[in-house]
Parts: C-alpha cells; structure tokens; sequence
C-alpha cells in the first residue's frame, strides 16, 4: 500500500528521538512508527549515509524468537523494528503498547522504490531464485523507468561465496539494501555485515521480489487490513504453509492470552 503522502523530511534530532523511544511487546522493542515516519528515516539515512537497519516483525517471526537466541539477538540488534501484521498490531494494542498502523514490508520496499527514483539514490537488491530477480527488475524497470540500481545478486550463493557477495554490496556505493531471503538467513546476513557494507539503510524484505516480479499474488487490501493475508497465501500454497501457519499462529495465540492474562491481572492489583 503507497503512502498517501510524501514523507517529512525530519531533521536529526527528530530521527533520534523517533528511533530511541521503543515500545515494549511480548519482550521485543517496536518502534511506533506510521508508513510515513519509516520512509523519512530512510530517507535520512541515506541523505546523511548514516546507518539504518530495518526489521520488519510479523507473527511468525516473533515465535521464531522465542526459541532461537541467535535471531532473538539479530532482531534485537535493527535500529528499526517495525509491526509487519496486523496480528502484531492488535496484540500490542491489547496489552497497552500503541502502535498506530501496520507497515507491511512489501509496501515499505514498494515506496522506497518510488523514494529512490524521485530522489536519485540507488539501491540494491539481493536474493530471490536469478529469474524472480530479473523480472523484478525488469518491473522496477517499468515502473520506474529512471531508477539506477547500485547492483543485485541472487540469493542461492553458496556460503563460502558470501564473503564475496558482501563485498560487492559494500564496493557498489549503494544507498540502500533490500534483501530478500527468508528467515533467520536474511536477519544473521544483515546482523553479520552490518558494520562493514557501507550501506546506509539495510532492510529484509523476504519474499518481496516475488511479489514485486509477480511470481506471487498479494492478498486483496480487505484481507491485509483484517490481518487475514496469511490465510491468502496459505490458498495459494497449501502444501507448503499451512502447516506453519497452523503452528505460529496457535503459538502466538497462547503467547498473547497468556500476556493478556498477566496485564489484566497487574490492573487489579
């Protein structure tokens, strides 16, 4: 979904306090940030090429955290965590933590796209098979026809060949960093090389070049505002996802009744 606005154009102070005031939600720090405040903390990094990493949250993720200490620490480690679903965004409403929108993203990647064509930075895209890559680009290509990328490189690199992919990143100048890969890779790859990509605004966008390159179908905007576009990809792909649907979805679940318990519990006091 595009912004319906063009994104201030904060100073730095403005972006410090934005980053630095977290809310806390089932032990993870979420930054309360609309479409707009996160398109203008990129925008800020990369005028000032100073460094930004965003993560996005969703359901599946937070259970991955509670069981992985290594993507725990990862996550912990952005300087931006946004809520990613709508599932995030009414548990964290419902046990006092506000959060005024979801900021899918897919929608996120699609508007810095459009941020990086107006503006004349250049980003780079990393992950995805090599044919969803190349017909990402050519549809970034056709939406916007003067967008100069830094550089791209598919995901399946062995691992003894990651060393050099980074550096290629780091040697193209980029302004920004979109990477699409699963979960935990994408977060260990950002967490790894961090310090040394020279990047100023780095983001996971998972499975965002397929929905961009149109190998996947994004749900309708009716089932994303009513947190139901996991149940749309789980039509598209049965087999695949409904088990870790199933599973997340229920471990989260229990997560929140449990918190929702404790809150209720602690007004009474």
């Amino acid at each position: 979904m595009l912004a319906d606005e063009p994104a201030a154009n904060f100073g730095s102070e403005v972006i410090s306090e934005m980053l630095c005031r977290p809310v806390r939600f089932l032990g993870i720090p979420l930054h309360p940030l609309t479409m707009n405040d996160t398109i203008a903390v990129a925008r800020w990094a990369m005028q000032n090429r100073c460094h930004v990493q965003h993560v996005a949250l969703n359901v599946a993720k937070l259970v991955k955290l509670r069981g992985d200490a290594e993507s725990r620490a990862d996550v912990l480690a952005a300087d931006v965590v946004g809520a990613d679903g709508m599932g995030i965004v009414v548990g964290a409403r419902l046990l006092g933590a506000w959060i005024p929108e979801r900021v899918a993203g897919v929608d996120l990647m699609d508007n810095l796209f459009g941020l990086c064509a107006a503006e004349h930075f250049r980003p780079y895209l990393l992950g995805a098979t090599p044919g969803v890559l190349a017909d990402a680009i050519a549809e970034l290509k056709r939406r916007h026809p003067e967008l100069q990328l830094a550089g791209f490189h598919h995901g399946y690199y062995s691992e003894a060949d990651e060393a050099v992919v980074a550096a290629s990143i780091q040697q193209s100048g980029a302004d920004c960093l979109f990477v699409a890969m699963p979960t935990p890779r994408k977060e260990r790859f950002m967490a790894k090389y961090r310090d040394g990509l020279g990047v100023p605004f780095v983001m996971g966008v998972g499975g965002g070049l397929d929905v961009l390159s149109g190998h996947v179908r994004r749900a309708p905007v009716s089932w994303q505002r009513t947190g139901f576009e996991w149940l749309y990809r789980t039509l598209q792909e049965p087999s695949r996802l409904w088990r870790r649907y199933l599973t997340t979805n229920l471990a989260y679940a229990g997560l929140l009744a449990a918190a929702l318990f404790m809150h209720d519990r602690s007004r009474r006091v």
